[in-house]
Parts: structure tokens; sequence; C-alpha cells
């Protein structure tokens, strides 16, 4: 390698993490599969790779602080002091950091004692002096002191996202000195962020005319008695030692004993399987897409890849009961659609371990021979996906019966991971790599498509009815072993049956009160519109962050909270936060609120009501790590409730037949009671059997006052707390959730423990025994392996903590209601009733019925919810009913 190809790149790994955190602040928004907070690692991997793909470094390393005692805090005791309490949720992502790294093929280093910058300043001088061009990228500015001729520095501006260069000639054009005079600037003028010191009452501007007159701090002391008798040379004198002491704090070390040589960090080649594997970790699905779009996927592939053997049949075949003897044999139907409910079967392959056939779904779907062995009950069936089987077969008028293994479903309670997009995921999980991605077959996007080779395909659903097969062998012993069969058996796999059948049945949706709402909302916009214009004094973009931007803290000079790299910030946070200053603000907020309503809801609902009138949502049931059921396309546990229009948005919703009517049933504060229940708090079990407010209860035990007293602000802080408890909150996002300082959280979460002490005990006994056995299970034995609950890095261990404590909470409670449905499900079969189960939304099952059955479902479904499992908590049922979801 020439001098002339050498380029180093630098990166502060501390200083950038650490913003890339805080540039992405919604960060409850940004947690993967597993609950780990992915908003600083998203956002660090953004700015990463432009950078990387930019500077195309021949070699790269990523600093690390190692620790908060350095060489600095020896010299001054309240170096960096003042700092608050890193937030739990970025700690946690700290390790997964150096993965990601270690996938791109860049070293990452810390030096005991010394911080990033040190590193930093030592590599970046010795390649300096070794020829090679140095490009460092940091969001902190004291690195600039590092810019040499052939040393650039790019600081982040806002968030991480933009860069500002560095070089001598910069820094001489802005602030008329040199990088060297950047640590005598510091000198005088100190550094709030650090915590050192410099001269009272000197900030940059003066301290640049002290260097512009006499070069350095020594210069400025030397002249010290020349200098006219003001309070800026009383300082001077007064603070002289604080300021040598803040000139050496401030000056980067360029000859640490760094242990890496320039040798040591040249970049090596992405390692793809690892980077493909943090993007699935992570839930990083655009970055694993565009992966695959520069990857030949052979290379995902094991080397050690086998044709698997197969028979296709074609129009000239005979198709007989033959082919489908076998007891037992496994089916995947290809359906290139997102959303099985749509497209169509393309392709379908069957088989036995011994033998495999494939044909056009057009073909084999008519024969009567394939159709009786689909719904022979007798005739035993291994699936990926039973759910989705049996809708799209449904679609068809074809019954589908017999299923033995969903290796879909044992797959996620052994991993509790999302493996349903592709069977590939599942199979790499348990270590088979002889299946390709769809998307390498198929393409992506715009581009999924057949493949013009039929063979390509025929192959590609063969291996996956192998693959099958092993997998069901798999899966089998290990749920065998882990005490999980009988969770699979009589749990999940009956569970998929009825979720089919509530997909298939789908719910009415009134396409025309939609379009009433709409009508309406569409006025009520404009009436907002106009409020907004009359008070600005004039037109312009509401929904333009710029215009508005201007308008707030320009026009009408309300006080600015916030900038962003593009002006000022028009977040919810910030317009609340000016609640008050201007009833432009309240308006802003509704029109906001009835916007999205509008757009997501009342206008994106109809997109999915299909020719019945009805929408079939799709009930992900393979989903979330704690076992909670969820929907898509449409996702309807979130229509907003908080808001009466968000409300009104049920009225939609209404029976398939007329006469008939909605009934609604859901469990009152059930993971609260769950954790009453597995904590044997005395106090919490009391409130729930004696059937009293458990947030004002709370309310009165932390505030220590009577029932009275209890103000709604408190009642809303301990509801807060109570329900963070179970999602094992922390001060921060308590902080972040109640709008109060985090030494106040803190305060609370304390108060709450010192109340509830056998809750605190409960915590403290599932983490050890989480330690103890590497896993934290349901009452039900649905596990969640903790292989870094023994962890020596802090973060990494404290995550695992955090998971320990509320798996038992949320996986029980998830676990509850999918038993109350299969219940509810034999019971209306028993009873012969004509009322059906349409939708599970979080605590909340929903039903409709002829008006005649209501009052047998008043008595039946609490009944049967409330005694679905055996706590000694009092499960409690509110029932409802009405001519739509709304009135229920």
């Amino acid at each position: 390698m020439t001098t002339k190809n050498k380029k180093l790149l630098l990166f502060d790994g501390s200083s950038l993490a650490f913003r890339a955190f805080f540039a992405i602040p919604n960060f409850d928004t940004f947690v993967n599969k597993n609950g780990l907070h992915t908003n600083a690692l998203f956002a660090f991997h953004s700015m990463f790779k432009t950078v990387l793909d930019k500077e195309a470094p021949s070699h790269a390393l990523v600093a690390w602080d190692a620790g908060k005692t350095t060489f600095r805090t020896e010299m001054y005791g309240d170096y960096k002091g003042g700092r608050q309490k890193t937030p739990a949720e970025f700690r946690e992502q700290m390790p997964f950091f150096n993965v990601m790294l270690d996938a791109f093929g860049v070293s990452h280093y810390g030096l005991v004692n010394y911080e990033a910058d040190d590193i930093i300043g030592t590599l970046a001088m010795q390649a300096a002096d070794q020829g090679f061009e140095v490009v460092i990228v940091s969001g902190d500015r004291d690195l600039i002191q590092l810019a040499r001729p052939n040393i650039r520095v790019d600081i982040t501006r806002k968030g991480v996202s933009q860069l500002e260069p560095y070089t001598p000639e910069t820094i001489d054009e802005k602030y008329g000195i040199t990088p060297q005079q950047i640590v005598d600037m510091k000198g005088l003028m100190g550094d709030s962020s650090d915590n050192y010191p410099g001269v009272t009452k000197i900030g940059e501007k003066t301290a640049l005319k002290l260097l512009h007159d006499y070069e350095s701090m020594e210069g400025v002391y030397d002249h010290i008695d020349e200098m006219k008798a003001s309070k800026r040379k009383e300082n001077l004198i007064n603070d002289k030692e604080q300021a040598f002491l803040s000139k050496k704090l401030a000056r980067i070390a360029t000859e640490a004993p760094v242990e890496v040589s320039l040798d040591d960090i040249v970049r090596q080649d992405i390692d793809v399987q690892a980077l493909m594997t943090f993007y699935k970790d992570m839930d990083f699905n655009q970055f694993m897409s565009q992966l695959l779009d520069k990857t030949d996927n052979q290379d995902l592939l094991s080397e050690d890849w086998e044709d698997v053997d197969y028979h296709y049949l074609s129009q000239a075949d005979q198709v007989s009961a033959e082919l489908f003897s076998a007891d037992t044999m496994a089916l995947y139907m290809e359906n290139l659609a997102k959303n099985y409910h749509e497209g169509q079967i393309e392709m379908v392959a069957w088989g036995s371990k011994d033998q495999i056939y494939v044909a056009d779904a057009n073909f084999i779907l008519k024969q009567a021979d394939f159709q009786i062995w689909l719904a022979d009950v007798d005739k035993k069936k291994v699936v990926y996906d039973a759910k989705r089987s049996q809708v799209m077969l449904s679609k068809l008028g074809l019954d589908f019966a017999g299923i033995q293994d969903d290796v879909l479903i044992a797959g996620y309670l052994l991993t509790a991971k999302d493996l349903s997009k592709d069977l590939a995921e599942l199979a790499h999980e348990f270590g088979i790599d002889q299946l390709a991605f769809d998307e390498s077959i198929y393409g992506k996007g715009a581009k999924r498509a057949l493949p013009e080779d039929q063979e390509t395909m025929a192959s590609h659903l063969a291996r996956k009815i192998a693959a099958i097969w092993q997998l069901q062998s798999l899966t089998q012993d290990q749920l065998a072993s882990n005490e999980m069969l009988d969770l699979y058996q009589d749990l999940e796999l009956p569970l998929a049956k009825v979720l089919a059948q509530m997909e298939i049945q789908g719910v009415r949706v009134d396409r025309k009160q939609l379009e009433t709402m709409q009508a309406e909302f569409d006025v009520k916009l404009g009436e907002l519109e106009n409020d907004i214009y009359q008070i600005a004094g004039h037109d312009f973009n509401i929904n333009s962050p710029k215009q508005l931007g201007k308008v707030l803290f320009e026009e009408l000079e309300l006080p600015v909270i916030k900038k962003t790299k593009t002006g000022y910030s028009t977040a919810q946070s910030v317009l609340e936060k000016l609640q008050g200053k201007s009833p432009i603000i309240d308006y802003i907020l509704d029109y906001r609120q009835l916007a999205k309503l509008q757009s997501t809801y009342v206008a994106g609902l109809q997109d999915f009501i299909q020719e019945d009138h009805k929408i079939h949502t799709r009930f992900q049931q393979t989903l979330t790590t704690t076992g909670r059921l969820s929907s898509a396309d449409p996702n309807l546990q979130n229509i907003p409730i908080r808001s009466d229009e968000g409300r009104k948005i049920r009225k939609a919703f209404i029976p398939s037949h007329s006469g008939w009517k909605i009934f609604s049933s859901d469990y009152s504060q059930i993971e609260l009671r769950v954790l009453a229940h597995l904590s044997g708090d005395d106090h919490m079990r009391d409130v729930f059997q004696a059937g009293q407010d458990i947030h004002q209860s709370t309310a009165m035990k932390v505030y220590g006052v009577d029932s009275n007293a209890v103000s709604k602000n408190m009642r809303r802080n301990a509801k807060a707390v109570n329900f963070g408890i179970v999602y094992g909150i922390s001060d921060y996002g308590l902080s972040q959730n109640l709008n109060i300082s985090r030494k106040e959280a803190q305060s609370f979460i304390d108060a709450y423990f010192e109340s509830f002490p056998k809750i605190e005990d409960y915590m403290d006994r599932v983490v050890q025994e989480a330690r103890d056995k590497g896993y934290a299970q349901t009452m039900f034995n649905r596990r969640r392996y903790l292989p870094d609950i023994k962890a020596k890095n802090f973060n990494v261990r404290s995550f695992a903590e955090r998971n320990a404590m509320n798996t038992p909470i949320q996986g029980t409670a998830a676990d509850i209601i999918k038993f109350a449905m299969l219940a509810m499900d034999k019971a209306l079969k028993e009873k012969n009733l004509q009322a059906r189960m349409l939708l599970q939304v979080h605590d909340e099952l929903i039903f409709e019925c002829p008006e005649e059955e209501v009052p047998v479902l008043e008595d039946l479904v609490p009944e049967i919810m409330a005694s679905a499992v055996d706590l000694s908590i009092p499960l409690t049922v509110e029932s409802s009913y009405g001519d739509n979801w709304y009135d229920a």
C-alpha cells in the first residue's frame, strides 16, 4: 500500500454514541423484539456507515472511554463533575456497539486512565507523521486542536447526521487562531461541559481577543503587568493557577501509552453473516434489506449446500391418494404477498421425510385427492405457520385439519423471537443453513416476483419441506426438555386455529360512518386552520415545521424551547411546554391530533375494507417476547381511545347482521393483579380482594395521606409508577413520562418500594432465580433465556436483570387472556351459540351476537374469563354491549 493510499478514520465512539442516543429522543419507539432500546445504535449506525462509505479508509478505529477515572480526574477531582447519571436506556445499548463494529471489520479500543480523545490524538499524530491522510469524527469540539495540514476534524452539528469540517484554514477563518491555540482558549474560558473553570468572567470572545494580542496564555501572563487596571486583570491574576490547570485539562494527549499500532487497525472486510445477525437481533429491517441488495445471498448460506430430491408434478401427471398415504407429511404453500389475506398461492410442496412433491397451485389445489387429504383430521400435517395456511385455504373454500406441529410456533416459544417473515430465518436460528432467504429467490419490494425459471422456485420449496422436517425434530425435542410441551400443545398450537377463525370471520366496518366522520373532521380541521391563521395574521403551511417555527418563534415571539439542525423544533413535546403561552398552541395540538386520526384511521381504515364489507386483520401470534398478541394490516390495537374523536372511530365497527350486537369484555388491571399474585404483597392483595382503586391506594401509601387528600395528579403519578414497575422503568423513563426531574423520579421509585417491600423482594428473587437457572419464566413455563444475567459488563447484566423482572408478569398476563380465548371458543361451540369472537385488543375480547344471546354472554363471558386460570387474586372482568364497538 503506497503512502498516497493510506487514510486513517478515527471515531470518537463515546461522544458520538451518546449524541446518537439523544438524536432520536423518542427512545421508546426504538425497541427490538427483546425489549432492548436501539435508538442510539440506529442513529450511530446511520452516521457511521455513511462516513465509512464516503471516506473509504484503509485504516479505521473507534475509540472509547475506558472509565470515569482518568489522569485528568487525578489532576482535578471535579473534572466532568455534575454530569447527570447515564440513562439506563442508553447504558443497555453500549455492549452492542462493538458487536456492530466487529461485523463492519473496524477496530475498537479503550485505554485505562485515558479518554477516547487521547487515543485519537496519539494515533492521529503517529499516522500523520507516516504520511497518512487522517479524518477524525467527533461530537466534541475539543478535538479541533488536533487539526493539521493532513488531519481533518469533522464535528457533528445537531444530532449526528451533519458534520462540520475543521482544518487549520477553517479554524483560522472562524477564530483567527491556530489549532494549537485552542488549548489556550480553553484554559482562559474554561469548559462547562467538562466542568473546569478557566478565568472568571472570560468567555470565548474575550479569550480570543487576548490570544490575538498575546498569542498564548503564557504570553498573556508575561504581559499582565502592562495591562490597565480592570476587573478582568484582577480575575486573570486571581485565577492564574486554575487557568493553567484548565489548559492542562484541555490538552489532548498525543503520546498516550496506546497498545495498538497502525498495523493493528487495518480495515477488514465486512462479515456479512455477522452483520446480518446483528440487524436481525436489533430489528433493523431497513439495513438488512440494504445489505441483501448489495450482497450475493449465497454468501449468507453455508458452503455445504446439498440439493434436495423432489418430484415435480405437472398437468400430465396422475394425482392419486397414494401421494398422500404417509401418516404425517409436511406442507408449505408459497404466496408472495406480504399480507396472506391478499395475493394467491403460487406453488405447493408437501412430503414425508423420504419423498417430497412440488406442484403448481392452480393444478394441485383442484385435485380431489389433495383436497381430501387436506381435510382429513387423521392425516397429520407439519407446517410453518398453521394460521397462515388455514386462512389461505379457507379463502379458496378448502377445509384444513390435522395440524400436528407448527415449527414457527415451536421456534417462537424456544427463542422468543419473531421468525415469521421467512422460514430461512427460523432455519438459520437452529443451525440449518442450507435454505436461501426468500428475497434471494423472489427479490424484494416492487421487484418481488416469481423467478423466470420455475425449477428455481420448485427447488426452493423442496428445501423448505426438508427444513420443516429438520426443525420439527429439533424443536419437539427442545420443547420436551424445557418442559414447554404443555404450553405448546395446550395453548399456542390450538390458539392458532382460533385466531385463524377470527381472521377469516373478520369484523364488519361501516364505510359510510367513516366517510361521514371524514367529512366532519375535514370541517373541524378547516375551522382549526382558520383559528390558527387568525392568530398568526396570515395563511401558512401548518404541516411545515419551518413555516410553523417562523410563525411561533419569530412572528409571535414565543420562547424558543429547542432548535434542530434545520431551525426551530416544533415537536409535540416542545408545543406541550408552550401551552398557556398563546391560544395558537392548543389549536395546533388539536389540529395535529385530528389530522393524524383522519389520515391513519378515518381514511386509512377504509383502504382495508374488503368486498365482504369487513376488515380482516392479521393477529401476530409469534411477534412479541412477552407472548402478547398484536395485529397488523391494519393494527386495530392502536386505535386511540384517549380522545373522544379517537373513541368515535369505533362507531364504524358494527355487527355482521341486523339485530345483532357488539359485546365487549376486558380484564381490569390484569398485570398488576398478576404482580400481586406472584409477589404475595399483602397490601396489594388486600386492595384487589376488597375491590378498591389500586392507584388511589398506592398514592395514599407513597404520599402518606388519606383517601380524601389524594389529588388527581398524585393518582396519576401513582398509576405511572404502578405500571412502570411492571415494565422495569428507570428514573430516566419515569422522569420523561411525568415531566419531572430524574431525582424526583428516583425518589418516587424508592418510596414505592419502601411502601411495598414484598414487591421489591419479589423483583430481587426472580433476578436471583434467573441467575441460578439462566432464564425467567411465566406461570405456564414460557421461558426467556437470559445468558447475560451473570455478565461482568454492568450494562449487559442490567438489561438481563430488567428482563428477568418483567417477563413473568407480562408473559403470565399474556398467557391468561390466551387461555381465556381458548375457553371462550370451546364454550360458544358447546352451547351452540351463534356468538362469534371477533377481536382481541390488549386485555379486551370483542364478540358479535344476536341480541337474544346478550344475556347469555353477560353471564358466560365474565365467568369464563375470570376462571381461565387459578390465581390468589380475583380476576375482574367488565362487560358491556351496544350497536357498535363504541357503544360497547
